[in-house]
């Protein structure tokens, strides 16, 4: 299978012989920086651009087809309008906090990029608790929506950001124990163990029914997770005007929207390492001649497209489901998902000490 070890041996091996071991490291982490970043750009305009095509499709429309060719440069336009765009600050506003929320949003978003693996032997971070680190991360994304509503002094970006404080630390455990599910199947937290793990088959496959349920379980608690309809009830445009970011604009509204589908990238990637095998292809267990097939499609190609497959069906929800009520919306998880998700990991545990998994 094809490697991207050799690009970043060659400019470790050259900046080693180029500056001092101190200064190498610097060097190295400010590559890492900009080119989290440059996909951060990159990542926002694709999936804006996926979000308006994906619902112009399922409502049988045609979508931005003005700018560009097929509205391909839409999504370019709209950045260049928000970054000339007036940032204003209300009168009445926290301005530390309400100036300091956007940036805890995609501080918390490029924290969590690190244990992901992008292909074969091409990860920022391969920490050996990766698991743990995404799931304690990105609990702290709450901190910075709680901080942008309560900052605003808006009485309607309270309301989004308190609806949201309830529904991600309510979605985090049902998410948490569909992740533990697989943990428990792999016997380690490492992000390359657990893909590893899967070179003779994805999870969603050799762990039968209870992997099926924890996979299921897990898309639609990030989704609750990511503020995303049917889930939308922090942002809820007809009740709450634009929910915790009703007062945000410019370029401070620009770094909440991008975070958002940064984050919406994230978990989908995290999903598909989990349960569809990151960037490993698809085998099936000792049939030689179909798994040296699929090695031959290079190893990022595998995780890009479990990860933004994962990604449409997130986008498709918002335009099959209704948006929820908060009290349906917590009913869902801690009557349904919640008891499922525990008895799943308990089934998943006996299937992991019994050895009948696949």
């Amino acid at each position: 299978m094809w490697s991207l070890s050799k690009i970043t041996d060659t400019i470790q091996n050259w900046l080693n012989q180029t500056f001092n071991p101190t200064w190498a490291l610097i060097f190295e982490m400010l590559i890492v920086g900009v080119c989290v970043i440059s996909l951060f750009a990159i990542l926002g305009l694709i999936l804006v651009l996926m979000e308006r095509k994906v619902s112009a499709w399922m409502q049988i429309r045609l979508g931005p087809n003005r700018v560009g060719p097929k509205g391909m440069f839409q999504s370019l336009a709209d950045t260049v309008k928000l970054l000339v765009k007036e940032g204003l600050t209300p009168g009445g506003a926290d301005k530390l906090l309400f100036n300091l929320a956007p940036f805890v949003a995609m501080i918390v978003a490029m924290l969590l990029m690190a244990p992901i693996a992008f292909a074969k032997d091409f990860q920022m971070w391969d920490l050996n608790i990766g698991v743990l680190y995404v799931s304690a991360i990105s609990s702290v994304s709450v901190i910075g929506i709680l901080m942008a509503g309560w900052a605003s002094n808006n009485k309607y970006s309270l309301l989004g950001a308190m609806r949201s404080g309830a529904q991600i630390v309510s979605y985090e455990l049902s998410a948490g124990l569909s992740a533990l599910a697989i943990v428990v199947l792999t016997g380690s937290l490492s992000v390359s163990d657990i893909i590893y793990s899967q070179a003779d088959g994805w999870w969603i496959f050799k762990g039968h029914i209870p992997a099926i349920i924890a996979f299921v379980t897990f898309i639609i608690a990030v989704t609750a997770e990511t503020n995303r309809a049917p889930f939308d009830l922090a942002e809820a445009e007809s009740e709450l005007t634009a929910g915790f970011h009703t007062e945000y604009s410019g370029m401070k509204f620009a770094l909440f929207f991008l975070a958002e589908y940064v984050n919406v990238f994230i978990v989908c990637a995290i999903g598909a390492t989990l349960f569809l095998g990151g960037w490993m292809p698809f085998h099936i267990g000792n049939w030689q001649g179909f798994n040296h097939v699929m090695d031959f499609i290079p190893s990022s190609i595998w995780f890009f497209g479990k990860t933004f497959f994962l990604i449409f069906v997130i986008m498709w929800f918002r335009w099959t489901f209704p948006r929820l009520r908060i009290d349906q919306l917590l009913n869902l998880e801690w009557k349904y998902l919640l008891p499922i998700s525990m008895i799943n990991l308990l089934l998943i545990t006996a299937m992991a000490i019994l050895k009948w998994h696949f």
